[in-house]
Formats: C-alpha cells, structure tokens, sequence
C-alpha cells in the first residue's frame, strides 16, 4: 500500500517539475521574439506584403491623392487671389511662393514611401540601441534549482502535492494565454503599421494647406507614434526582465509560480498600454 502511494508521489513530484520547468518557455520565447520583431522596418518585417501595400498605394491611393493635392492647390490659389482684395493689392510675389509651395507639396506626396522608411528607419535604430542595453535575460533557469525543488515536494503530503499538479497546469495554460497575446500585440502592431502605410499619399497631399494640413500633421504624428511605440515596448521587456530576476525559487514555491504569472500579466498589460502611451506623447489621435 506505502508502496503504491509511494509511486503515486513520485508521479505527482514529476509531473509538478516538469510543469514548472516548461511553465515560461512559451512566454520568454514570446519576449526573446520581441526585441527582434520590434526592431524591424515595415519594409524588412515582411518585404512581400510591403511589396504589395507599396503597390497598392501608388496605383491605387495615389491617383486619389493626386485628385486632392489639386484640389487643395487650386482652392489655396483661389483663397489667395480673393484675400487680396481681387488683386487689386495683389503682390506677384504670392505666385512664386504659390509655385515652390506647390512644388514641395507634389514632392512630398511622390516621395511618401521614402519618408515612411526613414521615420521606421530612426525608430528601428532607436530600438536596436535599446535592445544593446537591455542586456538582462527574461529566461528562468529551473534546472539550477531542480534538486532543491524535489527535496521541498518530496517533503509535502500526496494531498498537497496533487493541489500543486493542478495549480502549476493552470497557470501554465494561463502563461500560454499570455504569450498569445504578446504574439498579437506585436503582429498586430506591424499590420497596422501595414494599414496606415497604405493610405499615406493621402494625408501628406494635405500637408501644404493651412486649413486642411491638420490632416497630415496629425498622420505624420500617427505614424512617430506607431515607429516609437517598438522602443516603448523594449522599456516593458526591461523592466519584465528586472522583475523576473528578484523572483526566489529556493521558497515557497506557490509565491514563485504566483508571481511569475503576476509579472507576465503585468508585462501583457503594459504591452497593450503602450500603443495609446506612445500616441499620447506624440499627442496624435
């Protein structure tokens, strides 16, 4: 009989090591993926798609630009013309800045992939400088404290140890929730650098005009915000790798798997916090 409860313990005492040393491996492979994904221009993340947006936006959204760019150009002509008493205190001047402005307005909206990769271009320099300095590791190496683990489980009753087994699962499955969601913030955030990429010639077509040119001011925030929000996103994986490295093992082990999911749902959250962190700073909207 003390023998089949004996087998039955050790089972159990596996089992929860086995749980607890594959607990994080999902979510620091998730983090370890970030600072890669994060530092990558929308062109060099996925030079397929890029190909295709690119494709789309000039032969597509740009005729649509160019519709608007005149429109603006001809109402800014017309606005001008009026406000100086129909001409009568009209000062030619007004034509040549008219022209040049018109001139840099038609650059800008030609060259609107080129600004889009140097803006993602001084981001994903700002982030590989992040990442060289965020040098502490995310991963927990259980193996090291695997032996003093076993002498702490061989020591609790069958009751206790069958609670552990089933609460080292649970928050397994939760860990692997988490990291789930980590993969969607920071896909998610590269297909939405996609989508507003794809409709760039419009808004910089706005960009000219002093009543219309919130329109692309406000863009051009939208997109610093998106580029800087892959730094923000650094600043979190730092601050988890802290975190992660004060968690003691050689204690309680139900405090240790605690926190370690309450780290890693703290990471989760700042992670989707950043986004409308990074448009607050750049006050886009």
């Amino acid at each position: 009989m003390f023998g089949l409860f004996d087998w039955f313990k050790g089972i159990l005492i596996d089992g929860i090591i086995a749980n607890f040393t594959g607990l994080f491996t999902e979510v620091n492979q998730k983090v370890g993926e970030i600072g890669v994904e994060v530092g990558k221009t929308p062109q060099g993340w996925n030079p397929g798609i890029f190909s295709m947006i690119r494709n789309l936006s000039e032969t597509v959204v740009l005729p649509i630009a160019g519709m608007i760019l005149t429109f603006v150009l001809v109402y800014e002509l017309i606005h001008m013309i009026m406000e100086k008493n129909n001409m009568h205190d009209f000062d030619t001047s007004n034509i040549f800045k008219w022209i040049f402005k018109s001139f840099i307005a038609i650059y800008i909206m030609t060259n609107t992939f080129n600004i889009v990769n140097a803006v993602f271009g001084v981001s994903q320099h700002v982030v590989n400088q992040s990442a060289g300095i965020i040098s502490g590791s995310t991963a927990i190496d259980i193996s090291s404290v695997t032996a003093t683990m076993r002498v702490q489980l061989e020591a609790m009753g069958t009751g206790e140890l069958l609670g552990l087994y089933f609460e080292s699962m649970f928050v397994g499955l939760t860990i692997w929730a988490l990291s789930l969601c980590i993969f969607i913030i920071v896909f998610g955030r590269m297909i939405e650098i996609y989508l507003v990429t794809s409709v760039a010639p419009i808004p910089f077509a706005t960009m000219v005009n002093r009543e219309w040119g919130q329109i692309g001011n406000n863009y051009l925030k939208s997109l610093f915000a998106l580029a800087f929000q892959g730094f923000l996103i650094m600043v979190c994986v730092g601050i988890y790798a802290v975190l992660i490295q004060t968690i003691s093992f050689g204690g309680s082990i139900h405090s240790a798997i605690w926190s370690c999911l309450g780290y890693t749902v703290l990471l989760c959250f700042t992670l989707f916090k950043t986004g409308s962190l990074s448009k607050s700073i750049f006050s886009a909207h």
